[in-house]
């Protein structure tokens, strides 16, 4: 190993609970499913407000979840959406979701992604990314989502992303007000806004 050390994050324990490795779901129970990751790492207080996974789209294996673990990691890029692809990444031993052989994959966010997460997306090669909360959302209760292209969702698209949106909104901003309301930090880079 490098004397510089490594990069690890590891999802907490408790998400061994939640589901298999190869379980499937149907459509309408994926949001349901990363919306509850993101309600069970606050009560656990194992990191932010988020969760997300990646599935195959056709039959609705779950490839991998994935859980913000900023905080507890003190990895500032240990998102919901880019643990979620690194973990699948590395289950399937390659770079690219998209990849030649591979079914199409999606990424279920329980919120819209921020800068650094839009940029995962596109280079994470999955087909269709779906989110509950919006960008809006996240914001109103003090995270900064970065400079995000206004039109996100077209440039997603545009390079062959299919984007469905507001799934679930209500039920996942819950989740963030409930993040708020307990008082657990609100980070941000430089811890500003």
């Amino acid at each position: 190993m490098s004397s510089w050390g490594r990069v690890v994050i590891d999802p907490p324990d408790w998400i061994d609970d939640m589901a298999s490795p190869g379980v499937s779901f149907e459509p309408t129970d994926r949001m349901p499913f990363v919306i509850e990751l993101a309600r069970r790492n606050v009560v656990e207080q194992t990191g932010g407000p988020f969760g997300a996974a990646i599935f195959e789209s056709a039959s609705g294996i779950l490839v991998a979840p994935g859980v913000n673990r900023v905080v507890p990691t003190a990895i500032s890029f240990a998102h919901a959406e880019t643990t979620a692809i690194g973990l699948a990444n590395q289950r399937l031993g390659v770079f690219d979701l998209g990849g030649e052989g591979l079914p199409a994959m999606e990424l279920v966010a329980s919120t819209e992604p921020c800068a650094l997460c839009m940029g995962a997306t596109v280079w994470s090669g999955v087909r269709k990314l779906v989110t509950g909360a919006r960008d809006q959302d996240a914001r109103s209760i003090g995270f900064d989502e970065g400079p995000k292209v206004a039109d996100w969702q077209d440039a997603l698209r545009s390079r062959g992303i299919e984007v469905e949106v507001d799934v679930m909104r209500e039920e996942a901003a819950a989740i963030l007000d409930m993040y708020a309301a307990s008082g657990a930090l609100i980070y941000n880079g430089r811890n500003d806004a």
